[in-house]
């Protein structure tokens, strides 16, 4: 039996597992979450009383049926899971992971990985306060355990997981007094069109969200500082459009600019790599059914940043293409791909309307804390330039940005940024960070070999 590995379990991993069980195929599967779902379904513990239009919304029926289809999978003992588990490294003997009970090493043929992404952060100065969330570990709370992370909350960056998180938080109860994007409103515009155009329902979905916010909503700022004391945010500066200051008081600061796919991986089973102007990102080259290297393919947000349903029509083909090359019969995938493109367009588009603040992170005062994990700032790595030159791995081991527990995720693309401003070249020309093993923290009890007893346990 050909083995088949597939990192993650949401929206492309669950697809990709459905479609390698149809054809008669037993993958395996490693997710980080406690349960099958991804980010965006994240499922709460059990016993947890809120109900799914709640914490889904509009999406509530496709999240329930992804849930129930991969449940239906693992009850019938079509799939074997591995719940809590990360991926540490992958090599020749297979992929290393960390599971509840150490680290382990999983064989196989065929590699899937259907990694999702993180969010994508801008710095801002005091962004390293205690009390400062990303987007996604703000909607991460609400949906796991129905917390707010604030009494008084701010939301800023743009994109529309700012708006939909916004808007969930408000449902919820949730007090969210302002919520500031540096997306210029003629930006947004003219990207809206190529959005409605692909995909008119979400997009006029999307505008709804954005009209219930009413006048907390804020377009085409600049994010100055966040004041902070001993215990956290105490309120946010900006300048709106007309580049006019204010100052809104606040406990609770959550930043992000759409999203960075997850690489690590990617990169580190041979997949190549190229800078996407318009998403502004490195993203994986891959064909159209998402081959990527011998053996590898790519699916969901980890391949391109479209979408939960995007992500599912990326793991069916995914799955497809490696049962095309083990000589399986797979289904037609023609519609699927045609789908596909369409959600390509939309997404490049909406990278368009709510674009990257390449101008903002530019012109960072020195003294802004740049990599929260290394606790490097601005000036820091400017000063390194003299001796790293325009080359990020130079700079990384000059200055250690991107040498924390984060491994660059959160600092790489606005370093890259700073650097290109003070060499005065492209931000492409900066180069990427290597991917290193193990991509994720790991405790160094989980590599000793406790004995046979302590195994046995």
């Amino acid at each position: 039996m050909t083995r088949v590995l597939i990192v993650g379990a949401g929206p492309a991993g669950i697809r990709a597992a459905q479609r390698l069980v149809t054809a008669g195929l037993h993958p395996v599967v490693v997710d980080e979450g406690a349960r099958a779902g991804g980010q965006i379904y994240r499922r709460p513990p059990e016993g947890f009383t809120r109900p799914p239009q709640t914490l889904y919304g509009s999406e509530a029926d496709k999240a329930l049926e992804l849930h129930r289809c991969f449940d239906r999978m693992l009850d019938a003992g079509q799939l074997t899971y591995h719940p809590r588990s990360s991926v540490l490294a992958l090599g020749a003997q297979g992929a290393q992971v960390l599971g509840p009970d150490g680290v382990d090493t999983l064989a196989y043929d065929k590699l899937i990985l259907a990694t999702g992404a993180t969010d994508r952060l801008a710095p801002v100065p005091g962004w390293q306060s205690a009390g400062v969330y990303s987007l996604g570990a703000t909607q991460i709370a609400l949906k796991s355990q129905g917390v707010a992370l604030g009494r008084r909350m701010v939301l800023a960056g743009s994109g529309p997981l700012l708006t939909l998180v916004a808007s969930q938080l408000r449902k919820a109860g949730a007090q969210v007094v302002a919520v500031l994007d540096t997306a210029p409103l003629t930006t947004q515009a003219a990207g809206a069109f190529g959005m409605a155009l692909a995909r008119p329902r979400v997009t006029l979905r999307g505008a709804a969200l954005r009209a219930g916010l009413g006048r907390s909503y804020h377009a085409g700022v600049t994010l100055t500082r966040i004041a902070m004391n001993s215990t956290g945010p105490v309120a946010i500066h900006w300048q709106d459009a007309r580049g006019r200051d204010h100052m809104t008081p606040c406990d609770m600061v959550g930043l992000g600019w759409h999203l960075r796919a997850e690489t690590h991986l990617a990169d580190l089973a041979g997949v190549s790599m190229a800078w996407d102007k318009v998403f502004h990102q490195w993203l994986p080259l891959t064909d159209a059914m998402g081959r990527a290297a011998a053996g590898v393919y790519l699916a969901g947000d980890g391949m391109r940043i479209l979408g939960a349903d995007g992500a599912e029509l990326a793991g069916k083909i995914a799955a497809s293409a490696c049962l095309q090359d083990l000589g399986v019969p797979a289904p037609d995938t023609e519609r699927d791909l045609k789908e596909l493109r369409r959600m390509q367009r939309f997404a490049s588009a909406m990278q368009r309307a709510f674009p990257w603040p390449a101008q903002m992170v530019r012109d960072l005062p020195a003294d802004t804390v740049l990599c929260r994990c290394e606790a490097i700032s601005v000036g820091d790595l400017r000063t390194t330039l003299s001796l790293s030159g325009p080359e990020a791995n130079r700079a990384k081991s000059l200055s250690r940005v991107g040498m924390g527990r984060c491994q660059g995720r959160y600092c790489q693309l606005a370093g890259a940024e700073v650097l290109a401003a003070e060499a005065g070249v492209p931000v492409d020309k900066i180069g990427r960070l290597r991917s290193q093993p193990p991509v994720r923290p790991a405790p160094i009890s989980a590599y000793l070999d406790k004995g046979p007893d302590a195994r046995a346990k």
